[in-house]
């Protein structure tokens, strides 16, 4: 059993509401949607991420033989119950917004229409799959942002949350326009292109600095990125100056040279005279340790002579705003609108819609939610995916998905895209959405 995909990777509550719907008799078609209530603190936009998942998890949507002996064994569930719950598929419609695509709160990025059942069994993993990808791009977002036209690497899988955690960071961080990641997982999964250098262990190994050096350039002779910062950064950067000629001879290149501690931007710039004196100036510097946006800002900001970030912890974890206060809500129920009005937690009711406008420079001026049927100015950002539990059209690739998210950053606000925490993108909630949920509210009273 592939855990997740299993429908048993869910919450308790909802095989429970799911018996109680049952034993109703309550069959008819509801509507969800997931939405980001509001940004974290120092977030001005998100990138939505995780789609592609949620239709593969949709589409083999079944409860296994022996899932359902497990069922039944633990004596909370009725016969009657589990004989429907042995059949159960998925066959409802999709309607989301595509990965990559910039969005702001009170904007669904996705809509599920299904029986009840259906729609609320997979509550906890599309909510498990969109918030997680959703946050590692955006963070990957901003760093992209800081560092354009420089060679960023996803570094985090030994600092993720878990395998599953580990793969699907390097796949978001890659669509918001990371160039590659470290785990070689993702490169035969995704495609994603790999990169990699050597431990400090590596170094350690050898009783000799630069005999390290030259067994890694033989072992990798096309990929010769050494780590100079074991015992002496400037130190080993004359020993790789040294060892170059003799490696030229038998015909290895030193392609580059990675810091991964101390003062990056001081050692980068006392590396880069060394390699530049030395015959090396096509050596390219590689920087790693402790990056997250800011400090990809300030090193650049400083001059250092950085070519390309290996980013791990701070990505994979999305350090400083771990999660995103998001929702799968309850919108319709047989044809009928529905609100949540928790203190706190309201919703906005019935099947939604945004449109997004751009300013006379093409960029996002501002975004309008209103009702499905309704026509606001601008761009309609929820597409159909999915109708009767098949996908509309193939899975697209992930060079698309890429180009997509590389166009909405490009259309981003000046403000957001320098990080600047005090701007709020102006997003419009439709008159017509404001008198749905009036109605809804006094039908409710």
């Amino acid at each position: 059993m592939n855990p997740a995909n299993s429908a048993l990777l869910t919450d308790l509550y909802q095989l429970a509401m799911l018996q109680g719907y049952d034993h109703g008799g309550m069959e008819e078609t509801a509507v969800f949607e997931f939405f980001v209530r509001r940004l974290r603190p120092g977030r001005g936009f998100l990138m939505a991420a995780g789609l592609e998942q949620v239709l593969e998890f949709l589409e083999d949507l079944h409860f296994t033989p022996e899932e359902m002996q497990w069922l039944a064994s633990t004596g909370c569930f009725d016969k009657d119950f589990l004989t429907h719950l042995e059949t159960l598929r998925f066959t409802g419609d999709v309607h989301a917004m595509p990965e990559g695509t910039i969005f702001f709160p009170n904007e669904p990025i996705l809509r599920v229409t299904a029986p009840i059942a259906q729609a609320q069994l997979v509550e906890s993993r599309l909510i498990n799959l969109l918030h997680f990808q959703t946050l590692i791009a955006s963070k990957a977002a901003r760093m992209v942002l800081m560092a354009p036209d420089k060679l960023l690497v996803d570094f985090g899988l030994r600092r993720a949350h878990g395998a599953e955690a580990g793969l699907l960071a390097a796949r978001a961080s890659y669509i918001a326009g990371f160039t590659g990641t470290a785990t070689v997982l993702a490169g035969m999964q995704f495609g994603i292109p790999l990169f990699g250098t050597m431990a400090h262990s590596f170094v350690q190994a050898h009783d000799d600095e630069t005999l390290a050096f030259e067994h890694f350039a033989h072992a990798q002779p096309d990929n010769v990125v050494l780590l100079i910062d074991t015992y002496d950064t400037e130190a080993a950067a004359r020993k790789v100056v040294a060892l170059a000629p003799r490696l030229e001879r038998d015909g290895i290149r030193v392609k580059g040279v990675r810091i991964d501690s101390g003062n990056l931007a001081e050692h980068a710039r006392r590396v880069r005279q060394i390699l530049d004196a030395g015959g090396l100036g096509h050596a390219t510097l590689f920087a790693s340790s402790d990056l997250d946006e800011y400090a990809l800002r300030d090193l650049l900001a400083s001059g250092a002579p950085v070519d390309g970030f290996g980013i791990g912890t701070r990505l994979d974890t999305s350090s400083d705003a771990p999660y995103l206060d998001c929702a799968y809500k309850l919108q319709e129920y047989a044809g009928k609108a529905r609100r949540k009005r928790s203190e706190g937690k309201q919703s906005w009711p019935g099947r939604k819609q945004v449109y997004r406008n751009y300013d006379a420079e093409g960029r996002m001026a501002w975004d309008g939610v209103t009702v499905e049927d309704e026509l606001l100015p601008g761009e309609a950002l929820i597409q159909p995916v999915m109708h009767d539990g098949r996908r509309l059209a193939p899975a697209p690739r992930l060079e698309d998905i890429r180009s997509h998210a590389a166009a909405n950053l490009t259309r981003l606000p000046e403000p957001l895209c320098s990080l600047q925490d005090w701007y709020e993108y102006r997003v419009e909630i439709a008159p017509a959405l404001h008198e749905l949920a009036r109605r809804v509210d006094l039908a409710q009273a």
